[in-house]
C-alpha cells in the first residue's frame, strides 16, 4: 500500500466489516474474485476498504515473476453493484475523496503491466462497469446479467476521466447510447455494442476468461505497462484531476435505495 493510500485510508476513517475481495493463482493466470471466500452471493460494492484490499492484490500481482494474466469476476448474482451509495450518504465530506480514490485505481487498471480479462458472471452496475471497461479483454455470462451505466437515472454526473476511458473503448454511437440512456444490457446486447468482446455459457465462462489470459500471458512486463501508457496518456490525466462537487450531484438527495432502470430492449 503506498503512502498516499494510506493517507486517504486515515482520513476517511475507515471502519468496515464487509467481505473483502481475495485471489487463487491457476498457472500463470491469477484469478481475483470482488466478493468473499465461500459466499455465493455478495454485492461487492466499493468503498474505501475494499478499494484498499483491490490495490493490495495487484500489488502481489505485480511482484510476480514471469508470464502472468489477472482475471476478474466473482460468484452469484452479481459481478458488482459499483459504488457503495449507503457509505456514500453516511461520508458526503469525503466523496470527492473517494472519487478521486476510485479515478486511480481505474488509471492502474487501464495501465497494468499484465494483461488483464474480466469475466462479467453477473450484475454488473455504475462505476463497476467502468472498473470492467478498464480490463484489456471483457466477457460476459450469455444468459443472465445486465452490464449498466445508469448515471442518468440516478442522478451521477460521470467525470471527465471516466468518460474519456469509455470513449476510448467504444464506438461513438455505442458510447453515447450506453451514457444518455442509462439502458441495461444483456451479455447478447453488450457484444453488440462492443462493450465486450465475447461471451460464454456460465459453465464456460471462467475457463474461457482464464484460457485468454494463458494465451496472452507472455506479453506482461514493463513494455506492456509503457504502450498502455502512451495509448490511454489522455485518459489517465482526466482521470487523475481534482474531484469536486460530488456531494452536490442530484443522487445524494435520493437515498440508499437508488437502482438502475428496469431492463429496456436494446433497438
Amino acid at each position: 500500500m503506498t503512502a498516499m493510500m494510506i493517507r486517504i485510508h486515515h482520513v476517511l476513517g475507515l471502519r468496515y466489516r464487509d467481505p473483502m475481495p481475495y485471489m487463487q493463482r491457476v498457472g500463470e493466470v491469477f484469478v481475483l474474485n470482488l466478493g468473499v471466500a465461500e459466499v455465493a452471493d455478495t454485492e461487492n460494492r466499493f468503498h474505501p476498504q475494499w478499494l484498499d484490499e483491490i490495490d493490495i492484490l495487484l500489488d502481489e500481482v505485480e511482484r510476480s515473476v514471469g508470464p502472468a494474466a489477472l482475471v476478474t469476476t466473482a460468484t452469484g448474482k452479481y459481478y458488482s453493484t459499483g459504488a457503495d451509495v449507503s457509505w456514500g450518504l453516511d461520508n458526503l465530506e469525503h466523496m470527492n475523496a473517494f472519487v478521486a480514490r476510485m479515478h486511480q485505481l481505474l488509471a492502474r487498471l487501464l495501465t497494468f503491466p499484465v494483461p488483464t480479462v474480466a469475466a462479467l458472471q453477473g450484475h454488473t452496475f455504475g462505476a463497476a462497469a467502468f472498473w470492467a471497461m478498464a480490463h484489456d479483454h471483457r466477457i460476459m455470462r450469455s444468459d443472465r446479467g445486465y452490464l449498466c451505466f445508469p448515471g442518468v437515472h440516478i442522478g451521477v454526473a460521470y467525470s471527465p476521466g471516466t468518460v474519456a476511458m469509455l470513449a476510448a473503448r467504444v464506438s461513438p454511437d455505442a458510447f453515447h447510447e450506453v451514457l444518455t440512456t442509462g439502458r441495461r444490457y444483456s451479455g447478447e446486447q453488450a457484444w453488440e455494442l462492443g462493450l465486450v468482446q465475447a461471451t460464454a455459457d456460465p459453465d464456460e465462462l471462467l475457463d474461457h476468461a482464464i484460457e485468454r489470459g494463458i494465451a496472452v500471458a507472455a506479453t506482461r512486463g514493463s513494455v506492456l505497462g509503457e504502450i498502455k501508457r502512451t495509448m490511454y496518456a489522455r485518459q489517465v490525466s482526466a482521470l487523475q484531476r481534482p474531484v469536486t462537487g460530488v456531494p452536490a450531484q442530484e443522487w445524494t438527495t435520493r437515498g440508499p435505495g437508488i437502482t438502475p432502470p428496469p431492463h429496456t430492449s436494446h433497438p
